[in-house]
Parts: C-alpha cells; structure tokens; sequence
C-alpha cells in the first residue's frame, strides 16, 4: 500500500476508534499513539533492513517525544490504534494482528530473558483496556478484551473476555460492548 494511503488509513481509524476526534488535522498533529506508530514503521523498517543500532536509536526518539516505546522487532498489522499512549511498552517478539487497539499503560511483555518467542501474540480486533499487561508467548484470540488493570499470563480462545488479577477467561458474547470493560 502506498504510504499516503497508509497514512489517510491511520488518520481515519484514530477518527473512528476515538469519538473525541474532530478531525484529520486534529489527529495527524496531536495524536501521539499514531505518531508511536509511524516511528515505529520506520525504525521496523530499518530492523528488518539489519541496521539494528539505527533501528532501537529511532525507536528510543519516539519513545522520548511520545511516552510509547515499540520495539523495532516487533510485529504490528493494521489500523493498529494507540489511545493516549503514555507508557504503552511491546516487546520485541510481540505480534499484533489487524485492526487492534491499546489504551495507555498497557504492557505486552515477556517473562523470560532467553532470546525466544517470549512476547505476546493479539489475533486481528482484540482491544486491551488501560493499564493491562499481558505477559510471555500467549495468544490473544481474534475479537477479545482485556479488560483495564488485567493481569494476562494464559492465552485465550477467540471472542473472549479477560479481566482480573491474574486474568481469568470467560467467553464474550459478540453484542458485549468495548466499553464496559
């Protein structure tokens, strides 16, 4: 896809993921989630490219301007959404399907220092409430939500509800909206 398509396809998920949003100008200056993810794009770029010192060096800049910090290892679909940013932190081995949104201080750690897949993996339209850390290499199943301050460390199967400290895995009925969470 050609980057300006890239970018009007940013612009209009931050448009339609948050009702605050009153228009493309508005989001494409002051959104810093989607600024956390157009650096990333570029320090990604150069990883895969084999300039990793480079790579981490972008990441750590738009950690510093945003308060997001996106490892250039990791694996990130589209119309990925960061609400509010601050203190959002993926790890290196993390995978995020499409059409995924975080809200501020969620964390998609690891567990282990063993160089491994130790990161979680989101399936394609899993929102994770604010201040959630999901934790090692589980899987996230398409269409789930973890809830605000979840504690995740075992994966879940699709259209599931995680809330909880340590999260506990309930099936979420496909009419349970996002923001009783």
């Amino acid at each position: 896809m050609p980057k300006r398509s890239r970018l009007r396809e940013d612009i209009t998920t931050a448009r339609h993921r948050d009702p605050a949003a009153r228009s493309g100008a508005e989001v494409f200056l002051s959104y810093s989630g989607l600024h956390a993810v157009w650096g990333y794009r570029l320090a990604h770029w150069l990883w895969t490219g084999r300039r990793f010192l480079l790579a981490r060096l972008v990441s750590q800049f738009v950690r510093f301007l945003t308060g997001v910090e996106i490892h250039p290892g990791a694996v990130i679909g589209r119309r990925f959404f960061i609400d509010h940013g601050m203190g959002v932190v993926v790890g290196e081995t993390a995978v995020i399907g499409d059409d995924v949104m975080l809200y501020h201080g969620v964390t998609l750690g690891g567990v282990t220092s063993l160089r491994e897949k130790r990161h979680p993996t989101l399936g394609d339209h899993v929102v994770v409430g604010a201040g959630a850390s999901v934790l090692g290499p589980v899987v996230i199943g398409e269409h789930s939500v973890i809830g605000a301050n979840a504690v995740v460390l075992v994966s879940a199967p699709p259209n599931s509800l995680l809330t909880g400290v340590p999260a506990k895995v309930r099936s979420r009925t496909p009419h349970t909206p996002d923001f009783y969470i």
